[in-house]
């Protein structure tokens, strides 16, 4: 009987968690739509994901920057044109592979995602204000735990 409580216990536990989560994506799409549109009106979540990733990658071929978001290669071909188009990337050529390109954010990229992150992540530290520090990396470990696969 202990098992069977512990068992249900656990299912709950981790529906209530799933819900938890569903709140935060449909938080995390909202801001997304809404950094997408101050980067550049217009701007799709798709695009805007696209862009953050090169950025964070810091340079990257079109092939691994598909296999990262998991995404159609001829998609992620079109979307890096748009933001070459709006100046906010750049190709040069990978001297490691003549036959391919490197794609890296242009200074300006850089400043417009500034500026669009910077009133969510004052919402941010703002929510995180009274939370301990501890705390605060506890999370960021266990996240890291639960997305890496890993136990914490």
């Amino acid at each position: 009987m202990a098992e069977t409580d512990a068992r249900e216990a656990r299912t709950e536990a981790v529906r209530a968690l799933e819900a938890e989560f569903g709140e935060l994506i449909t938080q995390f799409r909202r801001v997304i739509v809404e950094n997408a549109h101050r980067v550049s009106p217009g701007m799709l979540p798709g695009a805007y994901k696209v862009f953050t990733t090169i950025v964070r990658r810091e340079s990257v071929t079109i092939s691994a920057l598909a296999e990262s978001l998991m995404s159609d290669k001829g998609q992620i071909s079109r979307t890096v044109r748009e933001l070459e188009a709006l100046g906010l990337v750049v190709r040069t050529p990978d001297p490691t592979d003549g036959r391919s390109s490197l794609l890296s954010p242009t200074p300006e990229g850089l400043e417009r995602l500034a500026a669009a992150r910077h009133p969510r992540e004052s919402a941010l530290a703002d929510s995180l204000e009274n939370w301990r520090l501890a705390d605060i990396e506890r999370l960021t470990h266990l996240l890291h735990a639960l997305t890496s696969g890993t136990t914490p």
